[in-house]
């Protein structure tokens, strides 16, 4: 049995296992061929893994509208006892780090679960820290409405009650990828990743009822703004999303998530605005009563040329969704 035999295997039953560490995941996003696993195996049974994106040879990177990656720990086989668990873990990342010496070139963002990143600075590697934005017990309604700004409120308020716009779940993919792309060309910037890939990506998570897509209308029928959520039972994520230039005032960007917040607490506890270093986003996220959350970038080898390769990755994805096997094959 391969490692990704074995990994998809884990994925079907083990729920721990970060959303965008999922096999059919990786499948959408990095395309079957494209993607592998480093395991640490005790016997028959995996004690660890680290899922890897390989777009080209010799280069590891990070797949388009996946936030993090990195290890994963099993439960079942860490020690109670803190030092042993540490010790456990770095003993681990060891073995991952001798199977990632034939790859010179390496990026890759770790869950946030993941604060120890020494086995990888002992190994050459570099760190940046970057930061998400996470609400906790999104469950409690009363308790993120106190949350919230008072700028967050009122547009929420505006929006549905003076500017009457009501939110559906459920929303056309074009009308998303419209509005998706006009929040890009309003901020002079280029749109992020392939939008078949983003299209397929929406289609996937719709048949397996791990994500959809939320707009709000007007009483004229107008779409006002839209956002992609996805979740699994450990986190719920905002993936994208966007606004009409014409109605930013209307305040429906900030009801459209509220309304989404909502419908995936009956999924999980914790929802991730997957946070920006852009100022005006990390202000815009924090005003929703969020806890800022560090989680690390590990590097290796020359960055310029990772980041050419991560540019590429539309291309490579074209490609793939042209010619790729079915889902289940390995």
């Amino acid at each position: 049995m391969t490692n990704k035999e074995r990994y998809r295997k884990l994925c079907a039953t083990e729920q721990t296992i970060p959303l965008f560490s999922q096999d059919w995941w990786l499948d959408e996003v990095c395309g079957c061929k494209y993607w592998d696993v480093l395991l640490v195996l005790k016997g028959d049974n995996i004690v660890a893994s680290m899922p890897v994106y390989i777009p080209h040879q010799g280069i590891i990177s990070m797949p388009c509208y996946t936030q993090t990656m990195g290890p994963w720990f099993s439960k079942q086989f860490e020690p109670d006892n803190y030092s042993k668990k540490l010790n456990h873990r770095q003993v681990c990342c060891k073995e991952f780090t001798e199977k990632l010496e034939q790859y010179p070139h390496f990026l890759q963002n770790f869950h946030s679960d993941i604060t120890d990143w020494l086995p990888f600075y002992w190994a050459g590697y570099k760190q940046t820290t970057r930061y998400s934005y996470l609400l906790k017990n999104i469950g409690d309604k009363d308790q993120l409405w106190k949350n919230l700004s008072s700028n967050i409120c009122r547009n929420i308020i505006n929006a549905r009650d003076k500017e009457g716009i009501s939110v559906r779940k459920g929303i056309p993919i074009e009308d998303f990828m419209r509005i998706n792309a006009q929040s890009y060309e309003r901020q002079k910037l280029s749109v992020k990743g392939d939008p078949r890939l983003l299209r397929k990506l929406i289609a996937r998570c719709r048949e397996r009822n791990q994500g959809d897509l939320w707009g709000g209308y007007d009483d004229k029928g107008r779409l006002h703004a839209a956002v992609f959520i996805v979740w699994h039972p450990g986190c719920a994520y905002y993936l994208a999303g966007g606004g009409d230039p014409e109605f930013r005032s209307s305040g429906a960007y900030s009801l459209v998530l509220w309304e989404a917040i909502h419908f995936v607490s009956d999924k999980t506890d914790t929802f991730d605005f997957e946070g920006s270093m852009l100022a005006g986003v990390e202000h815009y996220f924090r005003k929703f009563g969020t806890m800022q959350t560090p989680y690390f970038t590990i590097t290796r080898g020359n960055i310029s040329l990772l980041y050419k390769a991560w540019l590429k990755l539309a291309k490579v994805v074209t490609k793939q969704y042209d010619t790729r096997d079915d889902h289940n094959k390995v």
